[in-house]
């Protein structure tokens, strides 16, 4: 079977998802309001997801915005959304924990780990927050982490400036974790950082801004911010699919030896 990249879209409802296996994706990360970064999706969200789509499906578990260092009553709410995730079929389990300082909570990671049941553990982009990715991607295979999301590091300004940081870590730790890249993927950035990391993987969002006018006809509403909310947009993830679709096939000999399936 020809091997290709994997491709896993960041998804906020079941229409995210419909639209990501119609055009090709591989795997689904689930969330929900995408607009706030990506919170634990209710039940009800990945049962239909579940029945609807075949993808592999990966639960984002996020109680809040803002930073990663939880409160204890948090942790132990993301430890019970964990377990009933994994009880009704989620094929891994997304987290990210941070001490005040920025580094890796690895007791926490431990145990969220554990919580996944052999199922996959990823690590997301709480990693790039951390000072030293190196230093941290050790702590984080020490945990157990399957794979880790990040574009490189909170020190560079985009994906591409952070690409060759994740070329090379992947050249040295790509036998023990998978790297995952992604955050700020587009259409005229996605071959670039498919060359440049080598991973043979890529996720992205694809996202855009839609409006539900029901609530915005009073005449004293001027601030149309509450009525935004994010989704995936078949035109953009479908222009990004086919750069994608379109690396595979320049690179198909280098993918053989790459791909992480």
């Amino acid at each position: 079977m020809k091997k290709h990249i994997t491709v896993e879209v960041c998804c906020g409802s079941v229409d995210d998802c419909l639209l990501a296996q119609k055009l090709g994706a591989d795997r689904i990360e689930l969330n929900h309001a995408l607009e706030l970064g990506g919170m634990t999706p209710s039940m009800g969200t990945f049962l239909e997801v579940k029945r609807q789509v075949s993808l592999p499906i990966c639960v984002m578990i996020r109680p809040r915005g803002a930073g990663f260092d939880y409160t204890e009553a948090q942790f132990q709410a993301m430890l019970k959304d964990a377990e009933l995730f994994i009880e009704h079929g989620a094929d891994g389990l997304v987290f990210g924990f941070l001490n005040a300082d920025g580094s890796i909570h690895e007791e926490r990671t431990r145990q969220m780990v554990q919580a996944a049941h052999g199922k996959e553990a990823i690590f997301h982009k709480a990693y790039d927050s951390t000072k030293d990715l190196e230093a941290s991607l050790k702590t984080l295979i020490r945990c157990g982490i399957t794979r880790v999301l990040t574009s490189g590091g909170a020190v560079y300004p985009n994906i591409l400036e952070g690409c060759k940081e994740l070329g090379r870590l992947q050249d040295l730790y790509g036998d023990q974790i998978q790297i995952l890249p992604g955050g700020g993927v587009r259409e005229y950035n996605a071959r670039q950082v498919l060359k440049l990391a080598h991973t043979g993987q890529i996720h992205l969002t694809a996202k855009n801004t839609l409006i539900d006018e029901s609530t915005g006809h009073y005449p004293t509403k001027q601030d149309r911010s509450g009525l935004e909310y994010l989704a995936v947009s078949e035109g953009n993830l479908q222009k990004i699919m086919e750069q994608i679709r379109g690396f595979d096939d320049e690179n198909s000999d280098t993918l053989a030896t790459i791909y992480p399936g």
